[in-house]
């Protein structure tokens, strides 16, 4: 039975982020991921996980400044030093947070970049990351990322994380396998997670190709459920869209895989 967890980032956004945990719990997850929330206090974010008995299962390292474009800072060559830094803020955050997975974001090919000089990057970083990470016992994802979505990101299929993460040999090094971008490739979302079974950690979900809640018009989604409810996999399916509503009221999707609203919360 796939557990899910609610993005907070793009999930109850009609509320301010520290108060979106409460909203979490109340409408049935039991578990939250997020993007990015460097700017508040770590011990702010843990009671909120454990007054409303939640778990911490993902978010992102430092990304660069979002606001001017910036999707990541692995490949960027000349930006190295930044980018192990971030590494080692968000394991002492994931640390403070009790959460055991990290994504790590690559970034966007610049004009006139050269591709394998970023690659050179991109698997040195990975490896710097995962070796860190794995001290804590903190798993590393990267994750393919749709030219539609996120045109030039570094990373764009999973054949090439797959490969990346054969060369960079590190074995907490795992692929984050989200089912919108996948969807933009074609309409099989099963046989790449097959394919990929033994490295895909997290699965994500988004209705497509809107990004608004899973629907009936895209069904694909529902035989990735049963595929993992088939499968050995141990992870969570995050729920990373933008509601098309006041997200409790677009939940009917999701309520068979949800705790009863209003149970484990304070």
């Amino acid at each position: 039975m796939p557990r899910l967890a609610a993005n907070l980032s793009t999930m109850f956004r009609e509320t301010p982020f520290l108060e979106r945990f409460e909203r979490a719990a109340k409408a049935g997850f039991s578990a939250v991921e997020f993007q990015f929330a460097y700017v508040f206090d770590p011990a702010d974010i843990r009671s909120r996980l454990i007054d409303n008995g939640l778990t911490a299962v993902l978010f992102n390292t430092p990304a660069g400044d979002w606001d001017r474009g910036e999707r990541g800072l692995a490949a960027l060559p000349a930006r190295r030093d930044e980018y192990r830094t971030g590494v080692g803020q968000a394991i002492d955050l994931a640390l403070e947070l009790c959460c055991t997975r990290l994504h790590t974001l690559a970034g966007i090919v610049a004009p006139g970049a050269d591709p394998e000089a970023m690659r050179r990057t991109y698997v040195d970083n990975l490896r710097f990351a995962a070796q860190f990470a794995a001290m804590s016992g903190i798993e590393m994802l990267i994750e393919p990322i749709s030219e539609q979505a996120m045109p030039g990101y570094f990373l764009s299929s999973l054949a090439q994380a797959a490969d990346i993460i054969d060369e960079a040999g590190e074995e907490n090094l795992f692929i984050q396998y989200d089912l919108y971008h996948r969807r933009f490739e074609g309409p099989d979302l099963i046989a790449p997670l097959e394919t990929h079974a033994d490295t895909i950690r997290h699965v994500q979900i988004a209705g497509w190709p809107d990004r608004h809640e899973p629907g009936e018009g895209d069904p694909g989604w529902r035989g990735v459920f049963e595929a993992l409810d088939l499968s050995d996999y141990a992870g969570f399916v995050g729920c990373e869209y933008f509601p098309a509503g006041r997200t409790e009221d677009g939940l009917g999707w999701a309520r068979p895989w949800l705790r009863p609203a209003g149970e484990g919360t304070a």
